[in-house]
């Protein structure tokens, strides 16, 4: 998804911190980046970066919840914005992901990487995750009009595995190609809009 361009010199702390780590976590994942590395990217002193989160746990579900927010916010958005101009249900989603998959910093799901690096030793990370991907399950629910029989969750399932696809280096055609198969045949079987 696109991310919101923020000034952090005009932030207070707390959110310098959090946009920083957002940055420094997605990129570089989440256990190879230290504190300290946060604290010089916020340009804040260690005081006040713990005055603000106690540990780095606290940050990272900080972190996860921001960025819940705020992707949640651009998927929808560009998935009403993508129908408003004609697009299918299919085609809207296929071209949302396209969008997101095509851009620079792209690193795969942030909420999947989070469950890979961390999940095994705080459970806590994994119900974040499974709230994540039952919410954009729900999404993909109101974009197919499928709320008497859910679609949204196998649906959901799919765009998982393109993401990884995409993440491992396949072609952005041929795994955006082989997602719209599945999700034609799925929206079929389900008989959604």
């Amino acid at each position: 998804m696109p991310s919101a361009k923020l000034s952090s010199d005009t932030l207070p702390p707390r959110e310098r911190i959090l946009v920083a780590a957002h940055a420094l976590f997605y990129q570089e994942g989440i256990r190879a980046t230290g504190v300290d590395k946060i604290i010089e990217q916020a340009s804040v002193s260690k005081v006040t970066f713990y005055r603000q989160y106690p540990s780095k746990d606290e940050l990272i579900r900080a972190y996860l919840d921001y960025r819940h927010q705020g992707w949640i916010f651009l998927f929808k958005g560009s998935l009403e914005h993508e129908s408003r101009d004609g697009a299918s249900a299919t085609e809207a989603l296929i071209r949302t992901l396209r969008g997101w998959f095509s851009q620079t910093h792209f690193r795969g799901c942030a909420f999947l990487n989070a469950a890979a690096e961390l999940g095994s030793t705080d459970p806590g990370i994994l119900e974040v995750v499974r709230q994540h991907k039952k919410e954009m399950a729900c999404v993909l629910d109101e974009l197919f009009n499928s709320h008497a029989e859910t679609a949204g969750q196998s649906l959901s399932l799919a765009v998982d595995g393109a993401i990884v696809h995409v993440q491992m280096g396949q072609p952005l055609e041929e795994v955006l190609g082989n997602l719209r198969v599945v999700v034609e045949s799925l929206v079929a079987r389900k008989g959604c809009v």
